[in-house]
């Protein structure tokens, strides 16, 4: 679906992104993340033909972006960072230019136009100009034109950027409506976004492709040690620093229970079973029977932090 190979592109002597190579399937929801500035505008805009790569090349849905612009707009629709909204004209009338300026004829962009109001939620606002809207609808509307033409890939930049925290929820949710159908790109550096959101997250550090994988196993990968949380009933919470004395127990750190007449540990170990089980039994032994015992992984801002820290060392 979409192909890139070692993307590279300078702005005179200055470097936006470099030898970027990675590649998206059909059907996947697809975060690029990184800091302000890495070149994550810079990548969509190429994906999307707004300007050429100085070097390599990008393919959707096999055709050569650089070579073969108009076909890549005709199977992508691209919600850029800043809205291209006409705040004097109304809601339906700018659908309509927009879907003239896409090629879309007659009666086909008309039931195009109904699908995207209805798809995004803009029928109460539909007559309305577009300079009276909301930050939250005209983020809809933007999101409408980039759905005119149905493309099969959709890229969102910053979709909800400026939003108030009840917007960027309904935003969310239909960005995961959308995804049902078609494969997204979504381009943030909001990180809750991308883990309620996303199958698989590429991220980006001043220009350069740092890592790509799923969540969870960039979490996996990244967090050295097992860090597990033990709830068990028993009067006996100065377990501390026997359990440091076991093999493999890197660190305890007691907790507020969540369960009336319990206790609670975080205990950090090296990441193995055999250390699990030493302690539980331990716990059990000493302490009391165990009610809860549950692994804390990273969370992605944590996996993130981390991987920007390693690149800067």
């Amino acid at each position: 679906m979409i192909q890139v190979e070692n993307l590279t592109k300078y702005y005179g002597p200055i470097r936006g992104i470099e030898d970027i190579t990675f590649t998206i399937d059909k059907g996947e929801v697809v975060g690029l993340l990184g800091p302000n500035g890495s070149g994550k505008t810079t990548t969509m805009r190429i994906l999307t033909g707004f300007f050429p790569p100085t070097s390599g090349r990008a393919l959707i849905n096999g055709y050569d972006v650089t070579k073969k612009p108009l076909e890549v707009q005709r199977h992508t629709g691209y919600f850029p960072e800043r809205a291209p909204l006409y705040p004097e004209m109304s809601v339906t009338d700018y659908l309509g230019f927009v879907g003239k300026v896409k090629g879309i004829k007659g009666e086909k962009r008309k039931e195009q136009i109904d699908n995207v109001i209805v798809t995004c939620g803009i029928g109460e606002i539909a007559d309305r100009l577009i300079g009276t809207l909301s930050k939250g609808f005209r983020q809809r509307v933007c999101l409408a034109q980039a759905l005119l033409n149905d493309p099969d890939i959709l890229v969102l930049d910053e979709p909800t950027i400026g939003l108030d925290p009840r917007q960027v929820v309904e935003v969310r949710k239909l960005i995961k409506n959308l995804s049902r159908e078609r494969t997204v790109i979504l381009c943030t550096h909001i990180l809750p976004e991308v883990s309620e959101t996303c199958n698989r997250v590429i991220i980006i550090h001043k220009g350069k492709l740092i890592a790509m994988d799923s969540p969870e196993n960039l979490q996996e990968k990244i967090q050295k040690n097992t860090q597990t949380l033990f709830q068990y009933y028993g009067g006996n919470g100065g377990l501390g620093s026997e359990l440091m004395g076991l093999p493999g127990v890197i660190n305890v750190e007691k907790k507020e229970a969540n369960f009336s007449g319990a206790q609670a540990l975080v205990i950090q170990s090296e990441k193995d079973e055999a250390t699990l089980r030493a302690i539980s039994t331990f716990i059990t032994q000493h302490g009391g029977p165990i009610m809860e015992m549950k692994k804390i992984s990273l969370t992605l801002e944590e996996v993130f932090l981390e991987l920007v820290t390693e690149e800067e060392l």
